[in-house]
């Protein structure tokens, strides 16, 4: 099962980084052909359109089906590895970068089927296929639980949890970059900035629920392994952090009506934070030091 588990894996990545490819010819042919139709025509405002022709059109849908496949390769690979191991893909960071990528492709699936906006996957896709690369460079040896994972069912929840937030805020970040790219002389064929205002708030309010449920169940699953809930560990701390972050964000979005470009730059403070979450453990120790990489 282990050996599944790596082809399914390598499948993946390679069906990710091919969506990846075509999402960019998706692009390049949407603005080409926007610039062939208004050939000859006066450019007042020096707008470059997007034109979803039917070249167009046929080449984003290979990127999705290409990214699906992506999708279900790499999730095969985490059930495979699962049945492998015994437990969910919590014990290093080769799983768990696995699964937060597999949790970026879904949400971002998610995202474009309601949505219909494939230039999300220019960013987007980067970061599951970078979170794939990652994986592929540290060691995926199968080693016994430590004493602190041995709690399958909680642990697997909470990594679920994680894995929901941690894909909705990527979408976030994908939609307040793309917000923050638009020249003030046109929109170069992006999503109109209200489409990406409401994406970037949909993907938190998604996103949100599911970080406190994290915290609160690393909370639970703390006092099991270490007999306390909350011990201000480098890891709990920048948890912490990022939902403030995220909370800062909705209470100012409800509240006090952020829209545009703060409330895009919070959605990138907030996957920043996001990101040193995740990493935090390699270089600021603690109690959540097991990731294989000693």
């Amino acid at each position: 099962m282990d050996k599944m588990a790596m082809y399914a894996f390598l499948a993946g990545t390679l069906s990710t980084f091919l969506a990846l490819i075509a999402y960019v010819f998706y692009a390049i042919s949407g603005v080409r052909a926007a610039r062939m139709a208004t050939a000859g025509a006066p450019m007042t405002t020096g707008r470059v359109g997007f034109v979803s022709g039917p070249r167009t059109a046929s080449i984003g849908h290979y990127a999705t089906l290409l990214g699906w496949l992506g999708f279900a390769l790499i999730g095969a690979s985490l059930v495979f590895r699962a049945i492998a191991t015994g437990h969910g893909p919590f014990s290093n960071m080769y799983e768990f970068s696995i699964a937060f990528a597999w949790g970026i492709l879904g949400a971002y699936y998610w995202f474009e089927h309601k949505y219909h906006q494939r230039m999300l996957g220019l960013l987007a896709l980067p970061v599951a296929l970078g979170m794939l690369l990652y994986a592929s460079t540290i060691p995926a040896d199968i080693e016994p639980l430590v004493p602190a994972l041995q709690n399958n069912l909680l642990l697997s929840v909470h990594v679920a949890t994680a894995i929901v937030a941690y894909g909705s805020f990527t979408v976030a970040f994908a939609a307040a970059i793309l917000y923050l790219a638009q020249p003030e002389s046109g929109r170069w064929g992006l999503p109109k900035p209200a489409v990406l205002d409401e994406i970037g708030y949909r993907a938190i309010v998604v996103g949100f629920p599911f970080l406190t449920l994290v915290i609160v169940l690393g909370a639970l699953w703390a006092d099991v392994a270490w007999g306390r809930y909350w011990g201000w560990d480098p890891k709990e701390t920048a948890s912490l952090v990022t939902w403030f972050i995220y909370g800062a964000y909705l209470h100012a979005r409800v509240m006090r009506g952020w829209r545009g470009r703060k409330a895009a730059i919070l959605l990138i403070v907030g996957f920043g934070a996001t990101l040193l979450t995740y990493f935090g453990n390699l270089f600021f120790g603690g109690l959540h030091s097991y990731s294989g990489l000693g």
